[in-house]
């Protein structure tokens, strides 16, 4: 078993095998392709394919709501809001395409190794080396980024079992704050370690 969005799962199949390039370029197709969805059942349809992939991937149903739970946080009143402004069709367009491409990119994590991540941007962004950009200095970024989720998830998680453990109940305000604070402590931890080892620029 897994643990948050984010974390790669060793496997043996179809779409672990595939090459890590060739999944982050489905994974571009399919943002640019999103802005096409129209419909309920064009939503129904991509939210379908994407759950496909993890069957072929052979990614347990616990394991997908392990990673997807975390996201309800923002998805549920995301919808609720989207329900009273554009109505409940309108809503259900905005909200599963979200849910599909975060669904599609958290497989894509599953599947893939981090490091083969890092490797192929890097390569992508080797042209831009000639405009000053370092392509090593944007897989780091990316690399944190990468890890940063899983870590925020954690985060958040400890928020609401101390919450619940002192008897409060759900509240966005005492939620949010300490979460706020927690992830700026550890963002000023990871910028100590990095400026230790000479990225303080």
């Amino acid at each position: 078993m897994t643990g948050p969005i984010g974390l790669y799962l060793p496997g043996r199949s179809v779409l672990h095998r595939l090459p890590a390039g060739a999944k982050l370029a489905a994974l571009v197709v399919a943002g640019a392709g999103s802005l096409f969805v129209r419909t309920p059942t064009q939503t129904g349809i991509a939210v379908a394919v994407v759950l496909l992939g993890y069957a072929v991937a052979r990614v347990s149903p616990r394991v997908i709501w392990t990673s997807f739970r975390p996201l309800l946080w923002v998805i549920v009143p995301l919808t609720v809001f989207q329900v009273v402004v554009v109505g409940w069709e309108k809503a259900m367009v905005i909200v599963g395409v979200i849910v599909a491409l975060v669904l599609l990119a958290n497989l894509v994590t599953l599947t893939t190794r981090t490091t083969d991540l890092v490797d192929v941007v890097v390569r992508v962004c080797e042209p831009l080396r000639v405009l000053g950009i370092n392509p090593e200095r944007v897989g780091l970024m990316l690399n944190l980024a990468i890890r940063g989720v899983p870590l925020m998830v954690e985060l958040a998680g400890q928020v609401r079992e101390a919450q619940l453990a002192r008897g409060h109940n759900v509240s966005a305000r005492a939620f949010a704050v300490p979460l706020i604070v927690g992830a700026l402590r550890r963002a000023d931890e990871l910028g100590d370690a990095l400026a230790a080892r000479g990225f303080d620029d």
